[in-house]
């Protein structure tokens, strides 16, 4: 029986010169899988059919934008997760429902190999691959452009010496992925990291110099997850795509950064997400009445941590599984409402209520009416203090000994 390779499949350039490539290469059949995260553009119809026009013998296709919303962007937004600070885990957190599809569809058609588009400098083949064995620890792993040394040049000219359907640029500058979370971009003029971003670069966001009106927005949320935006109910997913086109019109989301990836390199990425950045800004805002001091110190620790697993590739670790029950747990009480501004490429919070709320307005307020006993200050001072009044007088008895 001839061995069967899947291919996760773009329905781009490299990834359909890859169907023949690896059957040259490896002698065998070619199954492209295309996983829709809410990418945009063709339809997965179309993208099916070209698969099988450039040799595929079988082209399984999923629509996973529900699946990746509430399994991926949600985790995702409860841990507030930024990667140093940044960036949103755009193409982290589709890599791992990728995998699942990929997997899903090796067991499927009898599949042996599982093949990727991704380069050897990358973090996508680390989370590819460690996904991969995670799941489908029988399956074997193969990178056509770092295993096969398939180049862009190559791969052009494979195309057209195949009359391969295929609609491409010797020349487009930049690598783009995106997905309804976000939108990345890195290399070619952005490679020389004094270059400004130019304006042809956007996609998602509108330039923010020059905004509409400002935009006030309400986000309803249940137990750390928007269920209702300006009264309307709606899922996440749908949450996340009228924050793209509301946020994104006022320009919020855009992200110029400079990350240590995972190989060991420096790598300077543009990243468009005005939804996402939008939930998180709200969310957080909405954790800061909700959940407690304590609690809520240790959790900015652990989505730290979380976010870096998940850039690593480690979705489907065990430290990712437990962090996830803490992360869920603080989640218990996050419900109620964030009203925010979108205006100038700023999402701004101005106001929030919650029925969960630990805000105590009696205890806060400095009016008639206060209900916090000042008197007990001095002496929660005193206590508060001992341990570096102590230490510090057995400084000063010891200094010069």
């Amino acid at each position: 029986m001839t061995d069967r390779i899947v291919l996760a499949y773009s329905g781009g350039l490299d990834t359909s010169v890859a169907i023949g490539w690896i059957g040259e290469a490896t002698g065998a059949e070619v199954i492209a899988v295309a996983v829709d995260v809410g990418q945009g553009g063709e339809s997965l119809e179309d993208i099916r059919q070209r698969a099988l026009a450039c040799g595929a013998v079988e082209a399984y296709v999923a629509d996973a934008r529900d699946e990746f919303a509430n399994d991926y962007a949600m985790p995702t937004l409860k841990a507030n997760a930024l990667y140093q600070g940044h960036y949103p885990l755009v193409s982290a957190i589709s890599r791992p429902v990728i995998v699942k599809h990929l997997v899903k569809a090796a067991r499927e058609f009898g599949a042996t190999t599982v093949a990727h588009g991704c380069t050897g400098k990358g973090n996508d083949q680390v989370r590819f691959e460690v996904g991969i064995q995670t799941l489908g620890p029988d399956l074997k792993c193969i990178a056509p452009v770092r295993d096969l040394a398939l180049t862009r040049d190559k791969a052009i000219a494979f195309a057209e010496d195949k009359g391969l359907p295929i609609e491409t640029t010797k020349k487009n500058p930049y690598s783009i992925d995106q997905n309804v979370w976000g939108r990345a971009v890195e290399t070619g003029y952005l490679e020389d990291i004094w270059n400004a971003p130019t304006k042809d670069i956007y996609d998602y966001t509108a330039t923010p110099e020059f905004p509409p009106a400002p935009d006030e927005v309400i986000i309803t949320f249940a137990q750390g997850v928007p269920v209702a935006i300006d009264g309307h109910k709606v899922t996440p997913l749908q949450a996340i795509q009228e924050l793209n086109r509301r946020a994104g019109a006022q320009g919020v989301g855009r992200i110029d950064v400079v990350e240590d990836r995972l190989v060991g390199i420096k790598s300077r990425e543009i990243y468009e997400a005005p939804g996402a950045m939008a939930l998180i800004t709200a969310h957080k805002h909405l954790e800061d009445i909700t959940v407690e001091r304590e609690q809520a110190r240790f959790k900015a620790t652990v989505g730290q941590r979380w976010a870096e697993l998940v850039y690593d590739g480690q979705w489907f670790s065990p430290l990712k599984r437990s962090l996830d029950a803490f992360i869920e747990d603080t989640q218990k009480y996050v419900s109620g409402d964030i009203r925010m501004t979108l205006h100038g490429g700023a999402a701004i919070v101005n106001g929030r209520r919650s029925d969960t709320s630990l805000y105590d307005f009696d205890l806060a307020t400095y009016d008639t009416g206060d209900t916090f006993d000042q008197s007990q200050a001095r002496g929660f001072i005193e206590l508060w203090g001992m341990s570096s009044k102590v230490a510090s007088t057995r400084d000063q008895r010891t200094a010069g000994k």
